[in-house]
């Protein structure tokens, strides 16, 4: 598929997410994503390092889960940019009830301050665009979760989207990394 055909894709997939999310009250979204379907869960060894996002406006909402496996006592990373261009990494939130240790970064996304102690996630929850039944992931077009995850082969990657966000089939290249599976309010898919 050409890359205008893919940013296309993700024009309409972005609007579609927003009219989704734009359309639940208030009170349900509070209700979603609270935790990790069990065969999530029975996935991640009691002592994986989980990374996780801060969810932008429209993204499947991560918070919950932080606290779920901070509360299980594993320790919880978000991913940090030093600068725009820079390469993905992931730092230590310590407080995800509060979030006083984030600040915003390049991205405007808020991320853990640059004295965080950096950590690499055994399993990986990502945002992402579109997803296929099958575990393909479409993410916003930078490729920092792909890179992220060639760099480091073995994490366990979970995609956490809206129900909206599904599509019969997606532009795949050679970077591109599948999920293992992908968690929806009504429906898990996976575990590939």
């Amino acid at each position: 598929m050409a890359k205008n055909s893919k940013n296309e894709l993700r024009r309409s997939l972005r609007v579609k997410r927003q009219e989704h999310v734009n359309a639940l009250p208030d009170s349900t979204r509070a209700l979603l994503f609270l935790r990790p379907p069990r065969p999530v869960t029975s996935m991640i060894p009691s002592d994986a390092v989980i990374g996780l996002y801060h969810a932008t406006l429209n993204e499947a909402p991560a918070a919950a889960y932080a606290r779920f496996f901070y509360e299980a006592g594993h320790k919880v990373a978000l991913p940090r940019f030093a600068a725009p261009g820079t390469e993905m990494d992931f730092a230590t939130f310590s407080d995800p009830f509060g979030e006083s240790d984030l600040e915003p970064g390049p991205y405007k996304a808020l991320q853990p301050g640059s004295e965080a102690l950096a950590l690499i996630p055994d399993v990986l929850f990502t945002p992402l665009l579109g997803f296929t039944v099958d575990g393909h992931r479409l993410g916003q077009g930078g490729g920092h979760y792909d890179r992220w995850l060639d760099a480091h082969p073995g994490t366990i990657a979970i995609g956490l989207a809206w129900d909206c966000q599904l599509v019969d089939q997606l532009p795949l290249e050679p970077h591109d990394h599948p999920l293992k599976a992908v968690v929806t309010p009504t429906r898990l898919y996976g575990p590939f």
